[in-house]
């Protein structure tokens, strides 16, 4: 396949030539050919859903006798560690914290744009990793606006400069009335320090602008992964620093090896050594935790470690439990990572890392997501930062050799808990080896008595709908929290992306079709402990929480939002919570909807989606705006 064959919409080839390079068109050809398997693995995955729940059937182990589906490794060489894993590259050793976030704002010039580049790399963040995913709005041409902002800043390009030195002068300041200094002494200096790391879109989800020579919208993996490695490859080489990308949404150790096979024909296209390209692995999948060390195995030497996120996993698990009526989760507040099920699933993590390879090679684990952002009262700001280190703190025990933040301006919070320890990682730390019993799997899904009321579930309708409004304009992270806070400086405003708003609609849709039982009073509405979440009490709810959004002030709601993108959430969750068959991913449902504005629209492409999902239990991924040049 040549680049010729691939169709890429409108002009954007033309106006993004400096991200569509003849060698990222080229690479993108050679890759091309993955389109096809990818599509046959996102097929299976709907089937594997379907069957689960048709057949009421829970995840299981895989059989340790088989071998890895795309590999020749064994199960059981895999569980024993007899296998080729990497080294840890120099720059990755020490990883304290990483920060979070894309390289791009919507609908803002590039000198505004890069701003986002310029604030994590003078943050201080041992890493950051640069979102094309759950993190990077896609309206218009926002995933071009990703590739074109970080090619520019690891280039050095002078605009970028120029753009750093602003944002250093602005940091300092903030610096030096929170922290009591400044954090950056030599800006230019500062930029060397962070190592980039870049999110690639996971398998499940399509590229918006490209499409291949059978016409059809190839696969986002693809493009992200061909875009960001070409194009800045070399510059990152010369700086000393390694290619390294984390990669979401794995469900199964077959979609790891396909996504080695990708890396590898990258690597061999550019000309580059096998495993020159690390990857971390986001656990953000049920299944993927009973298949860890086969995860490992399958990614060979790109394979770095393990992320063990929260939002994204607690979904997952709703998710594949969906056909268990007893499987009914609490508020969302109380699944922390010391809950039930996630506190099995970081401990089988911490254990998968420091299994050695056959070499005697380790893996690292980078704990989980740090979402405050310190802007509030005193009071509230002392008592969430205090939580916030608490955390950092639980983790570094536990073993993680770092963890995430979702603000720039976290670094210096947390990352003093690390450095107190002063030790670059954890690797190869003693724990207990894997084991594949019942009772392992059971532990998996172990729920355990938290609190499931009213003031629970209007923080999910009001979250979710807030995060489909700010979906719609090119927002997918996005500081928010209930609107019975707004105006209230002491609850602080988190940092939520895709996956935040899609457990809150996913536990809403658990407590609607299970017949959840509510735990608490709530004179208010009337409610009594043990009555049944209803559909009537979620739509007085849902009008209740929906009318606070229309009345909030434009600092919380934007004024333009209530009659376009806000109707089109509130239609989506609608649709989402009240739909006998759970939608596998909310993402498509705002995906199809992207850069439109009309409701009437809205409803015939939501429509749409759900028939087709009811009648022939496939998804619908691709841009539905799509246009070729000329037509």
């Amino acid at each position: 396949m040549t680049a010729s064959t691939l169709t890429i919409r409108d002009n954007l080839k033309d106006t993004y030539s400096d991200v569509y390079t003849p060698e990222a068109l080229a690479a993108l050809s050679a890759l091309a050919l993955f389109n096809k398997p990818i599509k046959k693995v996102m097929a299976a995955r709907m089937q594997r859903r379907a069957e689960r729940q048709r057949l009421k059937e829970r995840i299981t182990f895989l059989d340790p006798e088989s071998s890895i589906p795309g590999t020749r490794i064994r199960v059981q060489d895999a569980r024993d560690g007899n296998f080729e894993g990497a080294v840890i590259p120099p720059d990755l050793q020490r990883q304290w914290i990483q920060g979070t976030g894309p390289a791009a704002k919507p609908n803002a010039p590039v000198e505004s744009s890069i701003r986002n580049v310029a604030y994590a790399l003078l943050s201080g963040a041992d890493g950051w990793m640069f979102d094309g995913e759950d993190a990077l709005g896609q309206i218009t041409t926002m995933s071009l606006d990703n590739q074109r902002n970080l090619k520019l800043a690891i280039h050095r390009d002078p605009l970028f400069l120029k753009v750093a030195e602003q944002v250093a002068g602005e940091m300092n300041t903030w610096a030096r009335g929170f922290l009591g200094r400044e954090t950056i002494t030599d800006w230019q200096k500062q930029l060397d320090f962070t190592t980039k790391i870049f999110r690639a879109r996971g398998l499940h989800l399509d590229d918006r602008h490209i499409r291949d020579a059978d016409g059809v919208a190839m696969a986002a993996s693809i493009v992200d992964l061909t875009l960001y490695v070409t194009n800045n490859y070399q510059a990152l080489q010369q700086a000393g620093s390694s290619v390294v990308l984390y990669l979401p949404k794995i469900q199964k150790a077959s979609e790891a090896a396909l996504w080695n096979e990708m890396l590898t024909a990258l690597e061999h296209h550019l000309g580059m050594a096998k495993g020159t390209i690390k990857v971390y692995v986001l656990v953000e999948q049920l299944e993927a935790t009973y298949q860890l060390m086969e995860i490992r195995a399958a990614l060979s030497r790109h394979f770095v470690g393990f992320n063990t996120g929260r939002w994204d996993y607690i979904n997952s698990v709703s998710d594949a439990m969906a056909w268990d009526s007893s499987f009914i989760n609490p508020n969302i507040e109380a699944i922390t990572m010391t809950y039930g099920y996630m506190r099995n699933y970081e401990d089988r993590v911490r254990r998968a890392v420091n299994t050695p390879d056959r070499n005697g090679n380790y893996a690292l684990w980078q704990g989980g997501m740090e979402p405050n952002i310190p802007v509030g009262s005193s009071e509230g700001v002392a008592a969430s930062m205090k939580k916030a280190v608490a955390g950092a703190e639980r983790e570094q025990r536990e073993g993680a050799s770092g963890k995430w933040v979702a603000h720039w301006k976290m670094v210096h919070i947390v990352r003093p808990v690390w450095e107190k320890v002063g030790a670059a990682n954890q690797l190869g730390r003693e724990f207990p080896r894997l084991t594949y019993t019942p009772a392992d799997a059971d532990g998996l899904i172990q729920l355990e008595p938290a609190p499931r009321d009213i003031r629970g579930a209007r923080n999910l309708l009001s979250v979710a709908l807030q995060y489909g409004n700010a979906f719609g304009q090119g927002m997918q992270a996005a500081a928010l929290k209930a609107a019975d806070f707004f105006g209230n400086d002491d609850i602080l405003y988190l940092m939520e992306d895709m996956a935040t708003g899609e457990i809150r609609l996913s536990i809403l849709w658990e407590w609607l079709h299970k017949g959840a039982t509510l735990t608490e009073s709530d004179p208010a509405t009337g409610v009594q402990a043990g009555d049944t979440f209803t559909e009537s009490l979620y739509r007085r709810l849902l009008d209740e929480e929906y009318d606070k959004l229309l009345k909030a002030s434009s600092k919380d709601v934007f004024d333009s939002s209530k009659t376009t993108t806000l109707p089109i959430a509130r239609a989506i969750a609608d649709t989402y919570i009240l739909s006998a068959v759970k939608p596998p991913w909310f993402i498509d449902l705002l995906n199809i909807n992207l850069n439109n504005l009309d409701l009437a629209e809205a409803s015939r492409r939501i429509s749409l989606y759900m028939d087709t999902l009811n009648r022939e239990g496939t998804r619908i991924t691709e841009n539905l705006d799509f246009k070729p040049v000329g037509q």
